[in-house]
């Protein structure tokens, strides 16, 4: 099975998100910080994928997504944000840091699996 690491600092989200993509088959840790996504990271095995929000305390999804690519052992995990920032240039900043696809909330249930399904497969 494969893991997607999910950081979202909303409660409600973090599960709605962890419980859809455990349904379609994923193992899905879940953390409400940056500095929690780096801990997890740190401490456990490489995700296949990683599901980040955006918005959020302290360090933004965009500073964590560029930390991750910043780093050797980590920089070939896939990121795919999922936001409430619905610009294009927020998409665009998004991908430009790093992040491999951008999925806007609220989403489709079939929308997020299609999103994590495409770039785990690739």
């Amino acid at each position: 099975m494969k893991t997607i690491l999910v950081v979202e600092d909303t409660q409600a989200e973090r599960k709605l998100i962890s419980a859809l993509l455990t349904h379609a088959g994923f193992i899905t840790p879940n953390v409400s910080s940056a500095k929690q996504a780096w801990e997890w990271l740190e401490n456990n095995s490489f995700p296949d994928l990683i599901l980040l929000d955006i918005i959020m305390p302290e360090e933004n999804g965009l500073e964590l997504c560029r930390k991750i690519k910043a780093n050797p052992k980590w920089k070939d995990i896939p990121i795919v944000f999922c936001s409430s920032k619905s610009e294009e240039f927020d998409r665009f900043w998004a991908l430009r840091q790093g992040g491999n696809d951008y999925i806007t909330k609220p989403f489709a249930p079939q929308q997020l699996i299609d999103a994590v399904s495409q770039c785990i497969c690739c």
